[in-house]
């Protein structure tokens, strides 16, 4: 969730976004106090401990946090992170490997990633996938995911898949940021194809997959002068439905993005700067901190019936 944006409180949803009238509850807030400037939280299978990005001198790093008597630990810099701008973090379903974006060099002896935008180009900006294999309580050296996958210098938002499959924002052979699917097959990454949801006007970003690959959520807009809200689609036999908008009660503020699953794979994960309750008003105004809410109501809607919960998975 790199591309932070000033958008208007007011939102016309799109006649291309379906409304829902489901009722939900009010999402609550993760992390609580003084954890601001905290994105795209991503668990390990028992949901004890979670890799976050957060703001820092150097850009961003991925943080992790471990639940320590059902509280959670103050946050340290990943071992993989900490030098360059690096975030995105997101976990295989089995906890076997993660994969994150950086802008760190493609070659070793090579420069920062640049970003090229309208023409010009920002220096060290640029976002490509990376992958850590988990190491017994550790993790290997980050390994860049291929050129296949790695369609430009804009390749951010992972999210994986139990087949291993990776969702993605990349360039799609338009040259547009479009989300995207690399299917991982025989040890290795087939070339991605776009995942066509939505109207193909819509600016779609952070994708977060359900295991089963039978849902997903992401953030969407239809108009650039709108901010990113959630919405929810699921596959059908016809690809993916409509998206369906989750409604104000969960998009407050001035953005909602950075979707992840939490371990259970029913409870939504995401980043907002939508107002702290009382007892947590610490830090800017404007940061970001990590929101959850219960998907069931939205998936029971769709006949999704209530998944085995892994036993040792615990949310919250």
């Amino acid at each position: 969730m790199w591309q932070q944006m000033i958008c208007v409180v007011l939102v016309l949803i799109s006649p291309l976004i379906t409304p829902l009238s489901i009722a939900t509850g009010v999402p609550e807030l993760f992390l609580p106090g003084d954890h601001g400037d905290a994105v795209s939280p991503a668990f390990t299978p028992d949901g004890n401990t979670v890799y976050f990005m957060r703001g820092t001198d150097q850009g961003a790093s991925v943080m992790s946090s471990h639940r320590v008597h059902g509280q959670w630990s103050t946050p340290v810099v990943a071992p993989f992170s900490g030098h360059w701008r690096d975030g995105d973090p997101s976990m295989a379903p089995d906890g076997s490997f993660l994969v994150f974006a950086s802008n760190r060099p493609a070659t070793r002896d090579g420069q920062p990633i640049d970003a090229v935008r309208n023409g010009k180009v920002f220096k060290g900006q640029g976002m490509n996938l990376w992958r850590v294999e988990r190491k017994g309580n550790g993790w290997s050296e980050p390994v860049r995911l291929p050129d296949l996958v790695n369609t430009c210098n804009s390749t951010f938002a992972p999210s994986i898949a139990q087949d291993g499959s990776v969702y993605y924002i990349g360039c799609a052979p338009d040259g547009v940021l479009r989300p995207l699917r690399a299917a991982y097959e025989n040890g290795g990454y087939k070339a991605p194809y776009v995942v066509a949801v939505g109207d193909k006007q819509a600016q779609i970003r952070d994708v977060a997959i359900a295991p089963d690959r039978s849902f997903m959520v992401f953030s969407i807009k239809v108009d650039p002068k709108q901010p990113y809200r959630l919405a929810i689609a699921f596959h059908t036999a016809q690809n993916w439905s409509t998206p369906e908008d989750l409604g104000d009660a969960v998009n407050g503020g001035t953005h909602s993005m950075g979707s992840q699953l939490g371990c259970d794979h029913r409870t939504l994960y995401y980043s907002s700067d939508r107002s702290l309750p009382a007892q947590d008003a610490k830090g800017s105004d404007t940061d970001d901190h990590i929101w959850r809410i219960s998907l069931t109501p939205w998936l029971e809607a769709h006949g999704q019936a209530e998944p085995a919960t892994p036993s040792r998975c615990t949310t919250g």
